[in-house]
């Protein structure tokens, strides 16, 4: 009898060692995640010295901001391109600008409308255009995008509103002056442009 109660002491034992064992073990996977985490946390902070006084800032995901830098950068190019006012300089100054936004594909659409007179119609008819960001849709897999907007033409005599629609894809880049979101649009393309709505100017 005592040797039995012996061997359950043992056996009882042993369980309270093995599982005493693995708690330890779990507690310090626990503690080694935490301060693994609690690093990355410090790791992303960036101390900066305002005279004598330290302040911090934390670093951004830039895959958690990507979606909104490709947005607002597709939605400048797009302003720059097509924001177009009867002025030679600034109509080619904006163009430029329009070109560190984007590959030789927005180059060729550019050359495409010089040649057709679409530059020089705007200087001769004196008129405005601008365009205004309806939506766009940004996919994340393919890194591509379709932008959705009115582009808004007046003339001394009228005003044109017509739907545009582009597509294309995007990429990182370096960050710059001229490129501040570091972000390249490739592939672009006009899917659609047609008129909305002509409406002609009230003559005093």
């Amino acid at each position: 009898m005592m040797i039995k109660n012996l061997e359950n002491k043992i056996k009882l034992a042993g369980i309270v060692s093995i599982g005493s064992f693995l708690v330890s073990l779990i507690i310090v996977g626990m503690v080694l995640s935490y301060a693994h985490k609690s690093a990355m946390i410090e790791r992303k902070k960036i101390y900066i010295l305002d005279g004598a006084t330290p302040l911090t800032a934390s670093q951004s995901d830039v895959e958690l901001n990507l979606e909104i830098e490709a947005k607002a950068h597709i939605e400048l190019f797009h302003q720059l391109f097509f924001t177009l006012p009867p002025d030679d300089k600034y109509m080619h100054r904006n163009i430029e600008k329009a070109m560190y936004l984007a590959d030789e594909s927005a180059l060729k659409q550019y050359n495409t409308l010089n040649e057709q007179g679409f530059y020089s119609s705007i200087l001769s008819s004196s008129a405005i255009l601008t365009i205004m960001t309806d939506s766009i849709v940004i996919d994340n897999e393919t890194q591509g995008f379709t932008y959705y907007g009115v582009q808004r033409i007046e003339r001394p005599t009228s005003i044109l509103k017509r739907q545009l629609i582009t597509s294309g894809y995007f990429q990182t880049s370096m960050r710059s002056d001229n490129n501040p979101h570091g972000l390249i649009i490739t592939k672009w393309r006009t899917e659609l442009n047609r008129d909305l709505e002509y409406t002609v100017k009230k003559t005093i």
